[in-house]
Order: C-alpha cells, then sequence, then structure tokens
C-alpha cells in the first residue's frame, strides 16, 4: 500500500516538473536574468503530452508578451501602485479574451502582476528580459517533456479498462437483480443511476488518455507491440461505451411487470451472473459454454417474439427490448473477452 501511494504522489508529471524548474532556474542564473517569471511559466507549461505542451507553448508566449507589456506600460504612468497592478491584470485579461489565447491567460496575468514588484531599471530591457525568460521556460519544459520519462499511458489505459469491464458486471447485476424480482425499491434506483454516472466518467476520463496516447505517438513512435495494444485498447473502449449504452436502455425501460416464468426469470438472472464473473474474470471465459449461454438467451428472444391472437400486441414488449439489450452485450463482451485472451496468449 505504501509503494501504491508513493507512485501515485511520486509521478512522472512532478518529476519533470520539479527537473524543468531546476534547469530553467540553472539557465537563468547563468544568463543572470530573474528566474521567477521563467519558473512559473516551465511549471504550467509540464503538459499530460508533448503536443499539448507545443501548441499551449504558441499560445503563451504572446500571451505573456501581452502581460509584460501593460505592465511596462502602467508602470510607466502610474509606477508601483495599486491602480498599476489593477490595470495591468485586467487589460491583460481582456486582451487575451478577446484574441483567443485563453491557455496563457493565467500564465500572462502572473508575469503582469509581479513585473510591476521587480521593474526598476529600464523598462525597454526589462520587456526584452521577460520575454526571454519566458521562451527560457517552454522550450526547457517542453525539452524535458520530450525527452525526460516521456508520457506513455497504454498500462493505465489497460487498468483502467480492466477496472472498467469489471464494473461493467456489476453495473450490470444491480440492473438484473431487481428486474427479474420487480423490485422497484427507489434506494437501488438511485444506485443503479449513481453507478451508471460513475461509468460515463470512467469512460470519459479512459478515452481522454487514450487521445493523449495517439497524440504522443506523433512525437514518439510505438513499438510494434505497443501500437498493436493500443488498437486493442481503442476497440476495446468503443465495445465498452457500446454495452454503457445498452445498459443505459435497460434502465430505462418501462417495466411494470415481467410477463415470465420463475423459472425462466431465474435463467436470466444466472446468465447474468455468469456474464459479470466473464467481466471481472476474462480468463474463465469459455467459447463453448459462452455460445450455449448466448443460445439461451436467443431462444428465450424468439420464444418471446411468438405473435399471439391479440392483434394490439406491442411486438417491443418490455420483455423483448430487455432480452435484446442483454444479447448485444453479450455479444460485445465476448469480442472483447476474445481480445483479452488473445493479448494473454502473446
Amino acid at each position: 500500500m505504501k509503494n501504491y501511494l508513493s507512485n501515485r504522489i511520486l509521478g512522472r508529471r512532478i518529476i519533470k516538473t520539479a527537473l524543468a524548474v531546476f534547469f530553467t532556474s540553472v539557465i537563468c542564473e547563468w544568463l543572470e536574468w530573474p528566474p521567477v517569471f521563467a519558473v512559473i511559466t516551465a511549471i504550467v507549461s509540464i503538459e499530460p503530452t508533448v503536443g499539448e505542451s507545443i501548441r499551449k507553448g504558441i499560445v503563451r508566449f504572446p500571451a505573456s508578451a501581452i502581460g509584460s507589456f501593460y505592465a511596462v506600460l502602467f508602470i510607466y504612468f502610474f509606477e508601483n501602485s495599486p491602480i498599476t497592478y489593477t490595470l495591468a491584470a485586467f487589460f491583460t485579461i481582456i486582451t487575451c479574451y478577446k484574441l483567443g489565447l485563453h491557455a496563457g491567460l493565467l500564465v500572462a496575468t502572473l508575469t503582469s502582476v509581479a513585473m510591476v514588484e521587480v521593474i526598476h531599471a529600464n523598462l525597454f530591457i526589462s520587456f526584452v528580459i521577460r520575454l526571454g525568460t519566458t521562451t527560457v521556460g517552454l522550450l526547457v519544459s517542453t525539452i524535458v517533456n520530450m525527452f525526460i520519462l516521456p508520457p506513455n499511458y497504454t498500462k493505465r489505459i489497460s487498468m483502467d479498462l480492466h477496472q472498467l469491464l469489471k464494473g461493467t458486471g456489476e453495473t450490470l447485476e444491480l440492473i438484473v437483480d431487481p428486474l427479474m424480482k420487480n423490485d422497484r425499491n427507489q434506494q437501488k434506483k438511485e444506485r443503479i443511476l449513481s453507478r451508471f454516472d460513475q461509468m460515463k466518467r470512467s469512460l470519459d476520463k479512459t478515452e481522454r488518455l487514450l487521445h493523449y496516447q495517439a497524440d504522443e505517438a506523433k512525437y514518439h513512435r510505438l513499438k510494434e507491440s505497443t501500437k498493436k495494444l493500443f488498437d486493442q485498447e481503442q476497440k476495446n473502449l468503443t465495445k465498452i461505451r457500446l454495452i454503457h449504452y445498452h445498459i443505459g436502455n435497460l434502465i430505462n425501460t418501462p417495466i411494470q411487470s415481467i410477463c415470465w416464468s420463475e423459472k425462466e426469470c431465474q435463467d436470466i438472472f444466472h446468465l447474468v451472473h455468469s456474464l459479470a464473473d466473464y467481466m471481472r474474470h476474462p480468463d474463465h471465459y469459455k467459447a463453448s459454454i459462452y455460445r450455449k449461454q448466448v443460445k439461451l438467451l436467443m431462444d428465450q428472444f424468439w420464444a418471446s417474439k411468438k405473435p399471439t391472437n391479440d392483434m394490439n400486441t406491442n411486438l417491443f414488449t418490455p420483455e423483448i427490448i430487455v432480452l435484446y439489450e442483454l444479447l448485444s452485450i453479450f455479444n460485445l463482451t465476448e469480442d472483447i473477452l476474445k481480445i483479452e485472451n488473445k493479448v494473454r496468449a502473446t
């Protein structure tokens, strides 16, 4: 547990930020420039990917130039006074916002107000030095991000996908259990909705990591094995998101009462618990057994669609909807399990 916490606290980004601050400070000391502005820039410029550092760096440089300009301008008119701080911050924010330099707004504003305190000599020279320190901070942070502990999210994505699949199985059990028992307990309903929302947030977070890794691949070529793993992770996330969609349909199916026998309810109940076990433990998957379980669901689905003498019977009854959604989830899960076991075998 201690090692886990230390790994979580002392992550790559923290190490790289510390190194960027150190190298930036050393360079500024060597050039006899005040390091504080360069250090501020370096700290905020360590992004999740090299691409983000470069893109935001392109925005932060002109934004910092704007902040420095306003600081010098209002120092010239009002010297070191409260109105100087106020006007420098105000006009820096307004200008950056109007020019769409949102990624550089914070750095520019901090630079602008911090300069008021330290400018005592030639205003033009101070302005040029400030641009120089900003450039040092941006370049050092980008170089550190690119060459020291370069971002690699594939392992984290794999762990997150495994947890997502496990959580999906648990959520499915929570839904089907009261469904088969026609349990309308409001607290259970709220618990299910909470788990469903939590699953969506986890999906969004993992999708963001996949985006980061795809962006990072532009600057660091992935090994062939890592590239295959990344491609599989993308496919699995797409399938889990589809499963999430079908689970949402299950939650929103307006079921007043299930017109199944007790045995049919028990069969579905056991099938879903078996599916949840596969999601928790992909190595339990056996293709022959899995296909038999899918066939049981399929037989019940076709039996539920048999026409009756009642001409007003709705073809899309709650029972048919539930079976259709479960079959879709079974098929999507099988695709994921095949990929998981293929990866384990290699």
